[in-house]
């Protein structure tokens, strides 16, 4: 039996809220990809766009929406 397209939705949205709570809860990271653009969130909700330079060393800098 396979699942309607909306009830998949409702699975990842269920999914996605409990990553969030649970790394809330143990005050990590969440990574993601939003607009091609790659997004570390902390806990406390600050996000931060992750660049890399031309030799390939990771920098940070605060993402604005």
């Amino acid at each position: 039996m396979a699942i309607s397209r909306e009830q998949l939705q409702e699975i990842l949205d269920q999914a996605y809220v409990n990553v969030r709570h649970r790394a809330k809860q143990s005050e990590a990271s969440i990574y993601y990809i939003k607009n091609d653009v790659h997004i570390r969130e902390d806990a406390k909700g600050h996000k931060f766009e992750i660049l890399f330079d031309s030799e390939g060393n990771r920098q940070e800098r605060k993402y604005v929406e």
